[in-house]
């Protein structure tokens, strides 16, 4: 798509010398070139009268960077580190602590941590505040510099001081980078149960789900009773692998629509002939963390009743960022279009409603802990679809499952609870014996498998 982005800006840049032949466009020119005369009025203030010389690139890329940054919270200007953060976020490794942070009010915070990395391990959550790195305030930094500071050689320690709403004081933490390798899926099996951890959407996410398939297949030595799919806390990535997951379960229909700025750009993507779990039962697992390209995968098992979501509800980012390349080492991440679920729905700040509401229990703070979501974002993009159904579906009985304290589902060996449940929705389809198995085993934190997938075909 960069290359059509290119010809279509030659082609009105060829356009813009032809004369104006209406009223209506020499009034649009007219308004533009009045916008860039104040743009370039404000800029030569800037270079005469600054306190300090001030470098063209500074102000130029300061400028695109405002720009973009007033439309959405996604668009944004990847150059030098930004771009090389944006690379390492699709395909490649890091030294650091394995966070995923934004920028709000000039301070640093948590989208959410990365799964098995020293930030997931030292109990740092979704919607924390950075505000000093070994002892010095972050406030004021550009995001990038806080990343910056935040990665290192692995080995190194690093002390984050956070602030997290509802708690008395700030919280220290010491933290030892580790070399974080992007492994996208990871597999365990229980009693007869598949589960499949899906924790980004990174270049070839959809060929190492296939591969957990035929592992956990391979480990039973028969196909399992149904899988369970993890999406908490995946904060998302490549539209195309979501597709290729998503159709991983199907066997036909709808996976998703992208539709752009005109009622005509209208694009849909169908899931293939052939379901690699055989029609098997899924369970999907969704918290507030789960976003963008994981969301469009719950969407789809949802409306296409391939799978019961379980969990919270979704983080509420229902729009479609492209890459278009500027340079060799700079590119453009703009919004460019909505998604939308098969049945006609945008997850644009509602999020997706689990089927089963059920909140992890296993953790301490759940009640008091606040949670983070698009819609929590400044600027961010309106939903113009709403639909609200909560009045019809309202369920005010409380379910007595969900009573249980940390402190006794410890004791039953249940480090996660809603895995836990998700667990137990399928084991009841095996029977007395496979409920009995789930409750024996609990969910103490897993050391999940890693797929190995085929190579690529040439």
């Amino acid at each position: 798509m960069p290359r059509q982005l290119l010809q279509a800006t030659a082609i009105v840049a060829a356009l813009a010398l032809v004369p104006v032949t209406t009223a209506a466009m020499a009034q649009v020119d007219t308004d533009t070139y009045r916008e860039l005369d104040q743009f370039m009025d404000v800029y030569n203030l800037v270079k005469a009268n600054y306190v300090d010389k001030v470098d063209n690139k500074v102000l130029v890329k300061g400028a695109i960077q405002g720009m973009l940054s007033a439309l959405d919270p996604h668009s944004s200007y990847e150059d030098g580190a930004d771009y090389e953060n944006l690379r390492i976020q699709t395909e490649g490794n890091y030294g650091g602590l394995g966070l995923s942070v934004t920028s709000e009010d000039g301070a640093v915070k948590v989208i959410t941590p990365q799964e098995d990395t020293p930030a997931w391990r030292a109990g740092i959550k979704s919607g924390d505040y950075i505000t000093h790195i070994d002892g010095k305030l972050l406030y004021g930094l550009t995001l990038d510099e806080a990343i910056s500071q935040m990665r290192g050689k692995p080995g190194t320690r690093i002390s984050l001081r956070l602030v997290r709403r509802g708690a008395e004081k700030p919280i220290e933490v010491t933290l030892t980078r580790e070399l974080i390798i992007q492994k996208p899926v990871k597999w365990d099996v229980k009693g007869d149960i598949g589960i499949i951890n899906i924790n980004t959407f990174s270049e070839r996410t959809g060929d190492y789900t296939r591969d957990a398939i035929a592992q956990i297949r391979k480990k039973l030595g028969h196909d399992p009773i149904g899988y369970v799919v993890d999406l908490r806390d995946n904060g998302g990535g490549l539209l195309n692998e979501a597709i290729s997951v998503s159709d991983a379960f199907l066997d036909h229909g709808e996976i998703v629509s992208q539709r752009g700025r005109e009622k005509t750009d209208i694009q849909r993507y169908y899931a293939r002939a052939g379901d690699d779990t055989k029609g098997l039962p899924v369970v999907v697992l969704v918290n507030a963390g789960t976003a963008s390209a994981s969301e469009i995968v719950a969407g789809a098992l949802q409306d296409q009743h391939r799978g019961l979501i379980i969990g919270e509800r979704s983080f509420g980012k229902g729009s479609v960022q492209s890459l278009l390349k500027l340079g060799p080492a700079s590119e453009v991440r703009l919004t460019t279009a909505r998604y939308f679920t098969p049945s006609g729905r945008s997850v644009q700040e509602g999020g997706i409603d689990p089927d089963v509401v059920v909140p992890n229990l296993s953790d301490p703070d759940y009640k008091t802990r606040p949670v983070f979501r698009e819609d929590d974002l400044r600027r961010h993009l309106i939903n113009e679809a709403k639909v609200d159904n909560k009045v019809l579906e309202e369920d005010t009985k409380p379910d007595p499952r969900l009573t249980a304290t940390p402190d006794a589902l410890k004791a039953k060996n249940i480090d996660d609870y809603q895995l836990y449940y998700a667990l137990q929705t399928i084991a009841r389809l095996g029977g007395p014996t496979q409920v009995a198995t789930i409750a024996r085993l609990g969910t103490p934190l897993p050391k999940l498998n890693e797929p190995t997938p085929p190579a690529p075909q040439k």
